[in-house]
């Protein structure tokens, strides 16, 4: 995806561990070092033992002239500091983040205003291994998800490498995809769509609510291609990104997934489509760019 140097949302929150590239808990590389050096203030003895550490710090690849300022330099990779590379690599994502939400932004006003109606723009939450949403407590092993009572889309970024390494479904195209369906039910819960599946949730059995909750999911695919059908109208897809995008809904359809966890499936628990479905509602998304096109409840799925 061409995503480099386009606008990205202002409608992001970042409460990842308080943020990355900030040093470590305690203020490390600010407190001066204390080296005992026993009684009688060190001598000769101290001196000796300043140099062998000098050299020792440097071979580690500190500089302890840059401590002793009460610089920010730290172990390479010890202890849990987050270094350089992987500073550089949180910021990016940020910014890819940003880009895939500015353009959902554009696509959607776009969408509604034919409607004659505003679009509200969703706020999409970065966090890290836990966050409280307006629904309730999520882990990172939730997933993505959407909260309709705050209107945000909650996202741990480390996902996406859950979904490269775990699933085989790499790309920065499969990344938007994921993104563009959690902001696809935001769309839903504008246009009636969540509200009213929530009030017949209540008086549904688990298998009816898992059918409905499996409309539900594969209308949010849909829309997500209407959005991906636009995004490539403007010319920011690269080949092979739809096949990303097709093969992230096949890596995480339920049939894929119970025969991965469990070696075996139960139709019946099923409750975001297979593997199959997804593909298919996707495709139909990014074929025709019409909302019409992306009825799951009133045609067979």
């Amino acid at each position: 995806m061409r995503w480099r140097g386009r606008r990205q949302s202002d409608n992001i929150q970042d409460s990842r561990g308080g943020g990355f590239g900030r040093g470590l808990p305690g203020g490390f590389g600010r407190t001066p070092i204390r080296i005992p050096v026993g009684r009688g203030g060190g001598g000769i003895s101290g001196i000796i033992l300043l140099v062998v550490l000098f050299f020792a710090l440097r071979a580690c690849g500190i500089d302890p002239m840059e401590i002793l300022s009460g610089g920010g330099g730290g172990v390479p990779g010890g202890g849990g500091m987050v270094t350089e590379d992987q500073s550089q690599a949180s910021d990016e994502m940020k910014q890819f983040v940003g880009v895939v939400l500015a353009e959902t932004e554009d696509v959607w006003n776009g969408v509604f205003q034919t409607e004659g109606q505003d679009y509200q723009e969703p706020t999409l939450a970065l966090f890290s291994g836990q966050v409280q949403s307006a629904c309730g407590y999520a882990s990172s092993a939730s997933g993505p998800f959407y909260c309709p009572a705050d209107r945000k889309v909650y996202l741990d970024t480390t996902f996406f490498e859950q979904l490269d390494r775990q699933f085989g479904a790499d790309g920065d195209f499969a990344q938007a995809y994921v993104i563009a369906h959690e902001v696809g039910h935001h769309v839903q819960n504008l246009i009636g769509v969540l509200p009213k599946f929530n009030e017949m949730r209540q008086s549904m059995g688990e298998a009816e609510a898992n059918e409905m909750s499996m409309r539900v999911e594969l209308q949010a695919d849909c829309f997500a291609g209407v959005w991906a059908h636009f995004t490539a109208q403007k010319g920011l897809l690269e080949q092979g990104d739809a096949e990303e995008a097709l093969n992230a809904a096949q890596k995480i359809g339920d049939d894929t997934l119970q025969k991965r966890t469990q070696g075996y499936v139960v139709p019946e628990s099923f409750n975001h489509g297979t593997s199959a479905q997804r593909q298919e509602w996707l495709t139909k998304g990014m074929q025709s760019g019409k909302l019409a096109d992306c009825d799951t409840f009133n045609n067979p799925i």
